[in-house]
């Protein structure tokens, strides 16, 4: 059996003393050495009001991206379609896919990617959420070229077919791209909950569609793979407590320090954080990849969406490539 195709979800991150240019020229050199590596995409993340995501206009991240490698498949992972009107990102996608043809993919969220107050910095309202179902069929229009001219046609974007996924943590999803015929990401980088629920569900009711007549599902899984096991562990340690750092930090005008994160660590709020990770890939280069097909066959999934979850640039890039198809 071939291994599992692995992706790299890129948040784009800054770094408590960087910048959001640090984190730009990061995420080029990430998305440089998977494409040397073999991995099949990279996707890049939709949030907004966070200091340390710097990649909220998602499409502009990806035309900087694309124009500096060459072959690697590049996607919204994703874009939260609550937060926009289908037709501009059709026209948005359509552009990078004319530009790029071939490399771009576009994943879908029904989530805002923010709070409430920022929702409404959008224009958006939270309603707009329950008619995400009907956006992406609208979508879906806006790309094709099946359907005769209409009022209103995206241009760039008809007939451009960029491929669509659904994302999600909760059966919604699955049952959405089930019932559209659409390839499903799960969450489980965050959410790991529903996993199996999610993914048996999407699986036993899916409705073949022309360009997808078989389901295709991928979940997110966290990975710190280093030169050996025992450094794995200890690079997973320290960002397991920087994860309950910067959770714990939210809202406070200061950050906490790594020593008062300790203290909260064992507490509900830090352990329900840790529970986060809970499928995360560590190890040296026989370990990790060893526990990634583990996963994928937990999981039963057609791709994995890996998230190098190592707190420094220099031990992701070393993650990157230690967990590489192939490496």
């Amino acid at each position: 059996m071939s291994p599992t195709p692995l992706s790299i979800l890129d948040l784009a991150t800054v770094e408590a003393d960087g910048s959001i240019a640090d984190a730009f020229r990061h995420s080029v050199d990430v998305a440089q050495l998977a494409e040397r590596s073999g991995y099949a995409r990279v996707w890049y993340a939709e949030h907004h009001n966070m200091p340390s995501i710097a990649s909220s206009a998602t499409s502009v991240l990806i035309a900087h991206i694309a124009a500096r490698t060459e072959t690697i498949g590049l996607g919204a992972g994703g874009v939260m379609l609550p937060n926009h009107s289908p037709l501009v990102i059709a026209e948005q996608f359509g552009t990078l896919a004319e530009l790029h043809p071939g490399r771009i993919h576009l994943g879908l969220g029904r989530a805002p990617g923010s709070d409430g107050a920022t929702f409404r910095a959008l224009r958006r309202t939270m309603q707009a959420a329950d008619s995400f179902p009907q956006d992406v069929v609208e979508l879906q229009r806006y790309l094709s070229d099946e359907l005769p001219r209409t009022a209103v046609n995206a241009y760039p974007g008809r007939g451009t077919g960029v491929p669509l996924t659904i994302l999600g943590s909760s059966l919604f999803g699955a049952n959405l791209a089930a019932q559209l015929g659409l390839p499903y990401s799960f969450a489980s980088h965050f959410a790991p909950q529903l996993l199996r629920n999610a993914v048996q569900h999407y699986r036993d009711n899916y409705v073949p569609s022309t360009a997808h007549p078989e389901p295709y599902v991928s979940a997110g899984v966290n990975v710190v793979a280093a030169d050996t096991d025992a450094e794995a562990e200890a690079i997973f340690a320290r960002a397991e407590l920087d994860r309950v750092r910067r959770f714990l930090s939210r809202g406070r005008e200061q950050e906490l320090t790594a020593d008062e994160a300790a203290a909260l660590f064992d507490t509900p709020a830090g352990v329900q954080i840790r529970e986060m990770l809970h499928y995360t890939a560590i190890g040296g280069p026989e370990r990790v990849r060893e526990e990634l097909e583990a996963f994928a066959a937990h999981a039963g999934v057609d791709e994995l969406v890996t998230v190098h979850a190592a707190p420094t640039r220099a031990e992701q890039l070393a993650s990157v490539r230690i967990a590489a198809p192939g490496a």
